[in-house]
């Protein structure tokens, strides 16, 4: 090593914003499954990971709101809950929580420099250089093991489950929420190639809950957990769900499982959150039944009404009435139609939207283009976005067997400007949503709430 170069190495991070750099500037690096960097990475720091407890969730949607339920739920219960998800909504602190607040920016700053020597000695390896997700989860086993001390971690895996970074650790319950066309350039394009990788954090002997529904899907994590020997809790036999009630201010459903039974209401809206939520109540279940983790049905029920998660048709305005959805594949915009049908069926629905690339894009203006009437197509302002003239060739091929026959399409590629026009066309009666990737909905939604301090990222 040269002298540069370890004077390099040696210089510490000086403050937040020099850290999230730092952090960010692995984003090149890419997303490289595998496990290899970070299991000797956390064997430099003497393996953190191995004395906490994690709740591990998996899934295509729904992954983040569960992360919610979970976390609103056991906090509400006298617990201690470090909360690890991405990508983060409004600053990049979001992803590593204690008790339901972002890590302090100082420490984050300290964990950096923590972290900073050990990463550039594995980059010196034939490894190459750990990914900026790789590093994030590196900071957040840290943040638990070392800082705070949580009773449970909730961890949201990042991609897939088998060779995702998170699946590193074991956890005392996994939960795989649900499964779709997502990633499929890294995950496989059937429905059995991306459950073999979700089922991937599958470990021996650890529960899993599951409210995934195709039965090819169900058959492959059976299959998974008989060879683990890892008790099942599947959506419809061990456990079932009903939707009660659903208006503008919620809803309530009916959960029935092997240890209780009880009528549940959420504020979260759309029929999935009803799923969402028998997920985590199931995951909660096992854990008060074998592991100790005692919660009062009062608590279950004040956790879970309580419970929000950002973006996820998320109301931001009443005049004129606007909601962000973060829906970006298939089964999201099917989700997102089904609550629009269920709770504003009778109101114009003015759409604006912008993706990134490689998503099934078709697939997702399948679901929705019958309801729209007016279409805002933009970009969001990130490196891999969609270029939004590309997106309106693909509705205009659609538009013959999906649209409304006056469907109205404008094109605006500065998100900023396509928000302007969004505000200005949706009158009193109407309906104003912005969907897409979550890359677009941070900013959108920084804007709506004047959030001054807003980052945007993975």
């Amino acid at each position: 090593m040269s002298e540069n170069t370890g004077a390099a190495c040696a210089a510490p991070l000086q403050t937040y914003n020099d850290a999230v750099a730092w952090i960010n500037n692995l984003i090149p690096f890419g997303i490289r499954p595998g496990l290899s960097r970070i299991e000797l990475l956390l064997s430099k720091l003497g393996d953190p990971h191995k004395h906490l407890k994690f709740i591990h969730v998996a899934g295509t949607n729904g992954k983040g709101s569960t992360c919610a339920f979970l976390t609103s739920t056991l906090r509400q219960g006298g617990y201690d809950v470090g909360t690890f998800t991405s990508p983060y909504i409004t600053k990049f602190t979001n992803r590593f929580q204690y008790n339901e607040e972002d890590i302090p920016e100082d420490t984050l700053l300290q964990l950096a420099n923590k972290l900073k020597p050990l990463v550039e000695e594995v980059a010196a390896t034939e490894l190459g250089s750990p990914t900026m997700f790789e590093v994030a989860t590196a900071l957040a086993i840290l943040y638990y093991a070392e800082v705070c001390y949580p009773d449970v971690v909730v961890w949201e895996t990042g991609l897939g489950g088998r060779l995702d970074v998170t699946n590193v650790v074991t956890p005392i319950i996994s939960v795989i929420t649900n499964i779709g066309f997502d990633h499929t350039d890294i995950l496989g394009d059937t429905i059995e190639q991306i459950t073999s990788e979700k089922a991937g954090i599958i470990k021996p002997g650890v529960p899993v809950v599951t409210t995934v529904e195709q039965p090819e899907a169900i058959r492959i994590i059976r299959e998974t957990c008989a060879k683990k020997k890892s008790t099942l809790y599947v959506a419809g036999e061990q456990f079932t769900y009903e939707q009660l009630e659903v208006n503008k201010n919620g809803q309530r459903f009916h959960y029935n499982g092997p240890f209780r039974e009880l009528d549940v209401e959420l504020t979260m809206q759309g029929k999935h959150q009803s799923a969402n939520a028998a997920c985590a109540l199931m995951t909660l279940e096992v854990l008060r039944q074998y592991m100790a983790f005692y919660m009062e049905e009062e608590d279950l029920k004040k956790g879970f009404h309580r419970a929000f998660w950002a973006g996820r048709f998320e109301k931001v305005s009443d005049d004129p009435l606007l909601i962000l959805d973060g829906a970006h594949n298939p089964e999201g915009a099917e989700t997102l139609a089904r609550t629009i049908k269920d709770l504003y069926a009778d109101r114009k629905l003015i759409l604006m939207m912008g993706m990134l690339e490689n998503k099934h894009h078709k697939s997702y203006l399948q679901h929705i283009l019958p309801l729209v009437d007016t279409l805002i197509l933009t970009e969001p302002d990130f490196r891999r976005k969609m270029d939004a003239a590309q997106l309106k060739n693909m509705v205009e091929e659609l538009r013959p067997s999906f649209a409304k026959p006056n469907l109205d399409i404008i094109v605006e590629p500065s998100w900023k400007n396509a928000l302007s026009l969004l505000k200005l066309r949706t009158e009193a009666d109407d309906l104003g949503i912005v969907s897409g990737t979550l890359y677009l909905i941070a900013d959108v939604r920084a804007s709506l709430l004047h959030q001054t301090d807003s980052e945007k990222g993975w």
